[in-house]
């Protein structure tokens, strides 16, 4: 068996702890690293107190992974997440109160490809490049398939620049009932989650791909998504580690592509489709986004962006076109002010809720 991460993992992953659980299940693995047979791991405890007694349990992780093939040195350091504290009663729950988990760990093996309890459908839409206006179809997407009576579910899977807290109008945090479970929010008739939640909204997250892959996963298992006939899956723009994260790991229905008719953007999502054909992921359709500007003045109709591409792409490749989406102003400010434009009832909602239909007509929705 060939020496990685997950396989080292599942090996720390027998070690139990007196109080429960074991390290994997406890995510107390950081900064794991194999270099030229040498494997090297951090194990942090929760306190300075725990971690007082953890020395055994790090001398048996040491020892189970210096039998595994191919390991020629094991480095195992105890640390502590915080210092000890005193025994007393948590303070009572509150909306200020940060759920007592953590967002952003290694990703914890599994065997295959999963699909999240209770969810019908997952439909990831994805971009080749940022700023052709991604997260704004997915979350007026998701207003006009609840409007249609459709369950729905949106992850914000953009974890350097979620949007969607702003785009939905939330910024309450999640509740976590036992520091396991997360209980996502409520928005305009859909169940949303987004990193962005979770984290000071003026602070980066500053992320190798383990941190990222753990907190994709963390939002696809740990959230209490309930009953979705579809969750959509906002990612973040380009062919990364996110993206091949949620194809290879998720039981994914298929991926909706955004871009718009100029060029450049079509060189980059050519990219993201291929990289959906790549990971076996089928590509659902494709959305012309940002196709027209009609002057608000005189009603002249320009294509600033080019026309007609995204259409001619999806032909090319054999993928049904979803339909083209003008720019507009109204969409933008309702974006903003975290109203999506598809909850009411303009011309522009109109082209949301045939979007939406075109979607449910398909059995994709």
């Amino acid at each position: 068996m060939a020496l990685t991460n997950e396989t080292i993992l599942a090996a720390l992953g027998t070690i139990g702890l007196p109080d429960g659980g074991d390290l994997v299940s406890r995510d107390m693995i950081r900064a794991l690293s194999i270099e030229d047979g040498k494997v090297k791991f951090v194990i942090e405890a929760p306190d300075a107190a725990m971690a007082s007694r953890m020395e055994p349990i790090r001398q048996a992780a040491e020892a189970i992974v210096a039998k595994m093939e191919g390991v020629g040195g094991v480095s195992a350091l105890l640390t502590a997440h915080g210092p000890a504290t005193p025994n007393k009663q948590p303070p009572p729950p509150s909306d200020k109160t940060p759920p007592s988990l953590t967002i952003g760990r290694h990703p914890t093996p599994q065997a295959g490809p999963q699909g999240v309890p209770g969810v019908d459908r997952i439909i990831a839409i994805g971009s080749g490049k940022g700023g052709v206006g991604k997260s704004t179809v997915s979350s007026n997407l998701a207003v006009a398939l609840a409007k249609q009576g459709r369950k729905v579910g949106l992850l914000d899977a953009d974890i350097y620049g979620p949007s969607q807290p702003r785009m939905m109008g939330v910024n309450k945090r999640p509740g976590s009932p036992d520091g396991k479970t997360i209980i996502p929010l409520q928005a305009h008739g859909v169940t949303m989650m987004s990193i962005g939640l979770m984290v000071d909204p003026d602070k980066a997250v500053v992320w190798r791909g383990p941190m990222l892959m753990g907190a994709l996963q963390q939002m696809l298992t740990q959230v209490e998504w309930g009953e979705l006939d579809v969750l959509l899956v906002d990612l973040p723009p380009g062919t990364g580690d996110v993206q091949l994260t949620l194809c290879q790991k998720t039981n994914l229905t298929g991926a909706i592509v955004v871009s718009t008719p100029q060029d450049v953007a079509l060189l980059d999502a050519r990219k993201a489709l291929d990289m959906f054909g790549t990971l076996k992921t089928p590509v659902l359709g494709l959305v012309e986004n940002m196709s027209t500007y009609t002057c608000p003045i005189c009603g002249h109709e320009e294509h600033i962006f080019g026309h007609g591409g995204v259409a001619a792409e999806a032909e090319k490749i054999g993928a049904p076109f979803l339909g083209s989406l003008p720019i507009d102003l109204d969409t933008r400010l309702a974006g903003d002010a975290g109203t999506p434009i598809a909850a009411g009832d303009s011309t522009m909602a109109q082209a949301y809720a045939t979007l939406a239909k075109r979607l449910i007509d398909g059995g994709m929705g």
